[in-house]
């Protein structure tokens, strides 16, 4: 039987573990505290005025990390802007018109190198703007590993290929992150993301118009006043992931899922008589293991590939090389 924590504990006993372990893979906790010893406050002060203007935020920055280390690891790829020698990530399929936060990155990258220039790279910040949004909700904390540096080159093709899509089939997103070195745990914990944010109509209107069997009735009628069946029509109108607790990081998402009620398809394939099925139950049951779980996830994610050393470059400004 899993014990059950509170969450106050749980948190703590994040911070414990990884702050005993303070380095892994060239990263570590306290990579800048005598190069700018200021930049998570600054960091933190940022992310915490932009979720508070708009409560959406944290499951874009959240997302925004997430899309980023999935393509050629943690590097900041996805920052950058189309020129003679980039091909954005940011116009690939599943981010165009789609992936959004880079302004508020941006924002504190510029207040970040006001006060050290040339130190901290847009990746790290990417990785503390994610932890940082998820405490603004309601989320777990972690202490995150540092030191990460930037790329000098996108891949949109890579993030095409990569990145998860609405509507992957269960053995599809297994395969997607175990090539990441990522568990079906860690996969079932990220994907409780999907507790905060919204999902264009386009990426659920086959679900909610195919009239099957693996999904509510009562939810799905909901879900269409908004999004007709035509393509073209509505396409971008927006619904929240969760309807319940739309803007708090908790496990409202897995009792949504037992419900038949997750707005994705690749969301409700992680309830759907699959190996996940007890992995969503225990979360749905014990929200502070959710909450261990999914900071534990956002830490080996963090750790996917990144550039360390004297690889890529401290970018001056996000969306540009050097």
């Amino acid at each position: 039987m899993v014990s059950r924590l509170s969450l106050p504990g749980v948190v703590f006993s994040i911070f414990l573990i990884s702050s005993s372990f303070p380095c892994q893979a060239q990263l570590c906790s306290n990579f800048y505290d005598s190069t700018c010893p200021n930049a998570l406050s600054t960091i933190r002060t940022a992310i915490r005025r932009a979720v508070s203007s708009e409560r959406r935020m944290a499951a874009s920055l959240i997302r925004l990390h997430f899309h980023d280390c999935f393509v050629q690891g943690c590097d900041a790829s996805i920052m950058l802007d189309n020129s003679p020698s980039i091909d954005s990530e940011k116009f690939s399929f599943v981010n165009n018109n789609s992936i959004r936060g880079f302004h508020v990155i941006d924002g504190a990258k510029a207040q970040v190198e006001s006060i050290c220039p040339g130190v901290v790279s847009c990746a790290d910040i990417a990785a503390v703007a994610a932890r940082d949004a998820s405490v603004a909700v309601g989320g777990p904390s972690w202490t995150v590993r540092l030191g990460r540096r930037d790329s000098t080159k996108a891949s949109r093709s890579l993030a095409d290929s990569n990145i998860p899509r609405a509507t992957n089939s269960f053995s599809e997103l297994i395969d997607m992150f175990s090539r990441k070195g990522l568990s079906e745990r860690d996969m079932v914990a990220l994907s409780g993301s999907h507790s905060i944010g919204q999902a264009r109509c386009v990426t659920f209107r086959g679900r909610i118009h195919d009239n099957s069997s693996d999904i509510d009735a009562g939810f799905a009628s909901t879900r269409r006043r908004r999004c007709p069946s035509t393509s073209g029509d509505g396409d971008n109108n927006l619904a929240p992931l969760d309807l319940v607790t739309p803007n708090s990081l908790d496990n409202n998402y897995f009792r949504n899922l037992i419900q038949r009620r997750g707005l994705l398809q690749s969301d409700q394939v992680l309830f759907s008589g699959q190996s996940t099925d007890s992995i969503v139950t225990e979360y749905s049951r014990n929200p502070s293991l959710f909450s261990s779980d999914f900071a534990a996830a956002m830490l080996r994610m963090g750790d996917i590939e990144p550039l360390t050393g004297s690889q890529g470059e401290i970018r001056r400004v996000c969306s540009v090389v050097n």
